[in-house]
């Protein structure tokens, strides 16, 4: 027999009912045996068993409040009726009308002194609802005491000692209902959850001990004894109980990923890896759950270099044992990602959307590797289609945002962009990011007005973002517009990233359209140095510089450097054929 840990006060309340009744049927009984009572006497006891009665049927049909009405006139007709005090202490309960209910109940436990439980045991739920926990274990304590087959009621009473913070008094009570009705496991459960808040570890562990004793055969005794174990490290004893587990049944799954753990912690790879093979060769287990062992596996490993080595070969070998599971591929790409492998771990999360599109995570995935790739190809037919799945995500029309951009489908970027704004108005590092993009675009389409606009609206938010004081500042200066706010703006950037090629090629180029070309050669020297792997637009920069300083020489030599990194303007090869340069 097993008993719930907390009171249930619904199966208290329906007993009270069945209780109800019998005081409904008692005084029909008393009157057919009492004919010698006088007519007058017949006729309160008839009315009164009729009130009662329609006060049980607005019970049963969910009206309380009529029911309230039907009973306190019971208790107008006779005061002394403890079932009547009972009924409508019910109803004021069931309304959730605890202050009103408690003087009832206490009425009917005063008439009735204590005989009925069910009276009893209404009262101490209106004492537990009040927090007035004493007043409800003397109750259960003198329930208890009565009468041995009371004794159930022990486990409602040791969950009022714990409300109480009493728990050694609940422990005795738990110890009390044990020996009275034999073992049981949510007793047991209870018990250990106590001498673990108490840090009594060992009485923990002999209740799991008990657990696995009462029924040799259920390994699941013996896998939570071991979770025990590991919890509190015990590491060596948790062994044993898998091993013992594996003994009853050796195609636990569980049991070998946790045996696995505890040998990678013991540095015992070979012993890790052989229990893992024996999870992954069982024919019978299906490939979702060898998936969500894997995924749990990976989870412990944490920075373990070689057990992650391990973990990438299961999951290669898993991926290609199963290739029409999901979660299988999109494991193996979650892998490959986190190696840089972002390719290979992009095209095995799209296997993995084909066989499950409606995993939102994945379509982000690929979105983000895409995006991380600058294969805006890829990014707008993908984005397209998680968008077909999600339309309602702000992040997936941000990522189709900046892909129609890069096409320089510009009408088709505003309008994602300005999707995402309505979508995510609460996303407050989303909404400068696609606002910033705004800017972009308009940019891009030559209305510099709102273009403009957006970059200042970010500004207004966040003074010191990156992007913006970068694209803002550099269009000015193309425009050769606003120039002591480019020349600002570009300031503030290379002081906060002084070793960012891009920004400092930004700033130079600003001074270079305030024809301040010393101070511009200078930050191109910097971003030359900053970055072996320069781009050409920052050497054709540095030779434009280096022309009106004068040095034309070294101005073609910078220019023909750009010519090889590419990235550069129309007007480079003019350029250097001529040795001239060309506004």
């Amino acid at each position: 027999m097993h008993y719930l840990v907390k009171s249930n006060w619904r199966t208290w309340l329906v007993a009270g009912i069945g209780c109800l009744i019998m005081c409904v049927i008692t005084p029909a009984q008393a009157q057919r045996k009492a004919r010698e009572q006088k007519p007058k006497e017949e006729g309160a006891r008839g009315v009164e068993e009729s009130l009662f009665t329609e006060g049980m049927k607005f019970m049963m049909m969910d009206e309380p409040a009529k029911a309230v009405a039907q009973f306190q006139k019971v208790i107008q007709l006779h005061p002394e009726n403890p079932a009547a005090h009972y009924a409508a202490a019910s109803a004021l309960l069931k309304q959730g009308k605890t202050e009103d209910a408690l003087p009832l109940a206490q009425k009917a436990v005063q008439l009735d002194k204590g005989s009925n439980k069910y009276y009893v045991l209404q009262l101490a739920e209106l004492f537990v609802k009040q927090k007035r926990y004493a007043d409800a274990e003397n109750l259960y304590e003198d329930l208890i005491r009565k009468s041995p087959e009371n004794i159930e009621y022990g486990v409602e009473l040791a969950a009022i000692y714990l409300f109480d913070e009493k728990p050694d008094k609940a422990l005795a009570v738990y110890e009390q209902v044990e020996k009275a009705t034999g073992m049981n496991e949510e007793i047991v459960r209870q018990k250990q959850r106590i001498y673990l808040k108490q840090n009594k570890v060992e009485k923990a562990i002999l209740e799991a001990e008990k657990l696995a004793a009462s029924e040799p055969g259920e390994t699941d005794y013996l896998l939570e004894g071991a979770e025990l174990l590991i919890a509190n490290d015990r590491n060596e004893q948790a062994v044993d109980w898998l091993q013992r587990a594996l003994k009853v049944n050796s195609d636990l799954p569980q049991a070998h990923v946790m045996l696995a753990d505890l040998y990678r912690k013991q540095g015992n790879l070979e012993k890790c890896s052989q229990e893992l093979d024996k999870v992954f060769s069982n024919p019978n287990l299906e490939a979702s759950i060898k998936a969500r062992i894997l995924s749990s596996y990976i989870g412990m490993v944490g920075t373990d270099e070689k057990a992650n080595q391990s973990a990438v070969k299961l999951a290669r070998e898993l991926a290609t044992a199963h290739p029409r599971d999901a979660r299988s591929q999109a494991i193996y790409a979650q892998l490959l990602a986190q190696q840089g492998k972002k390719t290979e771990a992009r095209d095995y999360f799209v296997k993995a959307a084909r066989l499950d599109k409606a995993t939102y995570e994945m379509w982000g995935a690929i979105l983000q590797l895409d995006s991380e790739l600058n294969q805006m190809d890829s990014l707008l037919v993908h984005s397209e289609q998680a968008l077909e799945l999600f339309p309602n995500q702000g992040v997936l029309w941000a990522y189709n945002g900046s892909a129609n951009h890069f096409k320089k489908r510009y009408k088709e970027a505003v309008e994602a962009y300005e999707e995402c704004r309505r979508l995510s108005a609460s996303n407050a590092e989303l909404m400068k990011s696609i606002t910033a993009g705004l800017g972009d675009v308009y940019n891009s389409m030559g209305d510099h007005q709102k273009s403009d606009e957006a970059y200042e609206e970010v500004l207004r938010q966040d003074p010191d973002n990156d992007h913006v004081l970068n694209n803002y500042s550099y269009f000015l200066s193309l425009r050769k517009e606003k120039l002591p706010l480019a020349r600002q703006m570009s300031e503030r950037l290379v002081e906060k990233n002084q070793d960012n090629a891009t920004y400092l090629d930004t700033h130079a180029w600003v001074l270079y359209v305030m024809k301040d070309y010393a101070k511009a050669r200078v930050y191109l020297e910097k971003a030359i140095q900053s970055d072996k792997n320069v781009s050409g637009t920052i050497l054709e920069h540095y030779g434009d510089v280096l022309y009106q300083l004068g040095e034309h020489d070294k101005a073609v030599e910078q220019w023909k450097k750009a010519k090889l990194k590419g990235e550069t303007t129309d007007r480079l090869d003019k350029k250097i054929a001529t040795g001239k340069i060309y506004e």
